[in-house]
């Protein structure tokens, strides 16, 4: 559903027998959207600062196991981010310029949502010193030259660092320093602007903070600032070719147009953007996982599910559905940064979030540290999980977590507040006349259909509450005070509640979850088989292999002085199960012949370790033998529908692929 604009409430029904006040609810494309005479069009979601919105139940879980693991600990391993010789500490060091500022985007803004004060500290030891760095002309940082051209990517990674660094501290130095920045980029001629290749491809990150400084200060004396990004940035208007196919860059420059049309109000930059997300996934994405399959480029004929996603992609493209989800609330973001964050990112770290690979794919039977290419796209050790390499990943994935989280609960212009993507989680926020709500979220979705949020605020107030009912259900509920309301729901859109709220006051909402079957007609006709949000698997048994991380890191990893590999193990993992299955799936996708089970929540609140997920589906399938590992070391391209299946049926276990390190996610068919 393509919601270009805030959309008016479709109905509206009083159903004052539902709760002590009466209740008004009605289904919107997207939140209400207040008409400013602001030269930007105001944000249909305001996103709240860091700290409001606060996880628990598993979402904490992940969390935490990120502070505990390699994202909490990576000054400890990595050589970028030695302060004794780092480019943003240290004049005339060139180490870490890119390195800090991915890897600060997601430490601090974990240390802000945990409150942990040793992270905060921390953070702020590299902060003071940033903002201590701007020159007399509005510079900061280490300056990258390319010949007398100024290279600012570093910059723009490092303007989000200070962006949380400000909703959390107040400073307004963060201010004073983006406003002289501004300026600096601003006396830059076009012909020494933005020409590198990374900066180019992704300045739609600066034009992001140039609109949150404006949402701060009203300031619109940086607004020409978007347009100069704008024409000299890589053109992503074109609706027949990508400026690059770097998986990376896709996640981040789709939403490059779309933000320009804030300023512009030119709806075919809006369209733009959904068509570099639509066109990619056409082209390379006909896969699970929410993603698209390029390795770190995508290449045509490279299309079968065993191709897979830089884990900086997957952190992206969540962050970019995060901001795209404050431009205009489309349900299409919230859901696609789910099908990401419960799908795709779990499988690219080990559970205990200590280690990550670089290419994760839908479809993977080998773990391993030798070279697939030309399987994979690059030459070197990509797939197995190494602490210690692919130091792009290595220091980016930190901020997957931390931005999903900042994308569950939303400020609306209308004085309520927005839940377009669901966790358990306790938020709180200033609604309509000047009250302070908390609203806690308790649930174990995706995993399970009920979500109960529990109001929490002195006195009274009226305000509205939006919820996302997803696409994929049907029969949806909403009940307030455990009345439950008549309104039709309908998926894909936002079911609106209005009352006059008070402490204690209640939302069930019930998303009943099936069994449904999604076909990918280009990559063999294969089945993915979903339940609800999660895309399931066929349990692989995985055997664990610890390696010596110094012996199986890429050519340009660099790590610190005295990093322990004992401490830091890679993990090559291997299929001690059998995974050449076609499903036995009638042609009408009929699930009637699956059993699906529901499971013991794990004791460790960690639903994504490998034999830890809630739920199991009892199926069918029959091997395939000539499916096996290819000349390159990995998972067969998917066979085709004349491959001999075996005449033998077997039952077979499908789980949420996330929980699987090794999956196979993309399934060949067999009929009954």
């Amino acid at each position: 559903m393509k919601c270009l604009y805030a959309a008016a409430i479709a109905a509206s029904i009083s159903l004052g027998a539902a709760a002590a006040s009466p209740v008004t609810i009605g289904i919107s494309q997207s939140p209400t959207t207040t008409i400013s005479d602001s030269r930007l069009r105001p944000l249909t979601l305001e996103k709240l600062p860091l700290g409001s919105i606060v996880p628990q139940g598993w979402l904490l879980r992940q969390l935490e196991l990120q502070r505990d693991g390699l994202n909490g600990h990576l000054s400890e391993i990595s050589a970028w981010l030695d302060k004794s010789n780092n480019a943003w500490l240290v004049e005339g060091a060139h180490n870490g310029w890119e390195e800090l500022p991915y890897w600060l985007r997601g430490y601090s803004r974990l240390a802000y949502i945990l409150d942990d004060d040793r992270m905060k500290q921390e953070a702020a030891s590299w902060l003071e010193p940033v903002i201590a760095s701007q020159r007399e002309d509005g510079f900061f940082g280490p300056e990258n030259k390319r010949g007398e051209r100024p290279e600012i990517w570093a910059q723009m990674l490092m303007l989000d660092c200070l962006q949380g660094y400000y909703e959390e501290t107040g400073d307004k130095r963060v201010l004073e320093l983006m406003k002289r920045f501004f300026e600096w980029e601003m006396s830059v001629p076009d012909k020494d602007f933005i020409k590198d290749y990374w900066e180019n491809c992704r300045g739609g990150d600066n034009i992001w903070s140039v609109i949150c400084y404006y949402g701060k200060t009203g300031d619109e004396s940086v607004l020409p600032l978007i347009e100069k990004i704008h024409r000299n940035n890589a053109d992503c208007t074109n609706p027949a070719r990508l400026p690059n196919w770097h998986n990376v860059n896709i996640a981040q420059y789709f939403r490059e147009p779309a933000e320009v049309s804030l300023l512009t109000g030119d709806s075919t930059l809006m369209d733009a953007t959904y068509n570099v997300y639509e066109l990619v996934r056409r082209t390379c994405g006909q896969v699970p996982g929410g993603m698209f399959g390029s390795d770190e480029n995508a290449r045509i004929g490279y299309i079968d599910p065993r191709q897979g996603t830089e884990t900086c992609g997957f952190a992206e493209q969540i962050a970019s559905d995060g901001i795209m989800l404050s431009v205009n609330a489309d349900p299409l973001w919230a859901e696609n940064m789910e099908d990401i964050a419960f799908n795709s990112f779990p499988a690219a770290m080990t559970a205990d979030l200590r280690s990550l690979r670089y290419i994760t794919s839908p479809n993977m039977t080998v773990s391993d540290s030798k070279n697939h290419n030309p399987g994979i796209d690059n030459s070197g050790p990509f797939v197995s999980f190494n602490p210690f390499s692919s130091r792009c990943c290595q220091h980016n994935h930190g901020l997957g977590w931390p931005a999903f989280t900042q994308s569950l609960v939303y400020s609306t212009s209308d004085g309520g507040a927005a839940f377009p993507v669901y966790s358990p989680n306790k938020a709180t926020l200033n609604v309509a006349g000047g009250k302070t709500v908390t609203i806690t979220e308790n649930t174990q979705y995706p995993f399970d259909d009920t979500l109960r949020f529990t109001i929490d605020l002195k006195g009274k107030s009226t305000f509205p509450l939006y919820f996302r009912i997803p696409s994929w259900t049907k029969n949806a509920s909403i009940a307030v005070n455990g009345k439950k309301l008549s309104a039709k729901l309908e998926p894909g859109q936002y079911a609106r509640v209005e009352t006059q709220w008070k402490k204690g006051d209640t939302v069930e909402l019930v998303f009943p979850m099936e069994l449904s079957v999604r076909r990918w007609t280009v990559n063999q006709n294969s089945a993915s088989v979903n339940y609800g949000p999660l895309t399931l698997s066929l349990r692989i048994k995985e055997r664990y292999e610890k390696r010596d991380s110094r012996k199986t890191a890429i050519h340009d990893s660099n790590w610190i002085e005295g990093a322990d590999p004992e401490k830091w193990p890679t993990y090559e993992i291997y299929a001690d199960s059998p995974w050449n299955y076609s499903l036995i799936l009638p042609d009408n996708n009929s699930t009637a012949g699956f059993k699906v089970e529901k499971l013991a929540w794990p004791a460790d609140n960690q639903p994504f370790a490998e034999g830890a997920a809630p739920l199991a589906v009892k199926a069918k399938g029959r091997r395939i033998p000539s499916w096996t590992i290819d000349e390159t070391g990995l998972t067969g391209v998917l066979p085709s529908a004349r491959a001999p299946r075996s005449e033998t049926v077997e039952d077979i276990i499908l789980v949420p692929m996330g929980a699987q390190r090794l999956r196979i996610s993309a399934f060949p068919t067999s009929g009954e």
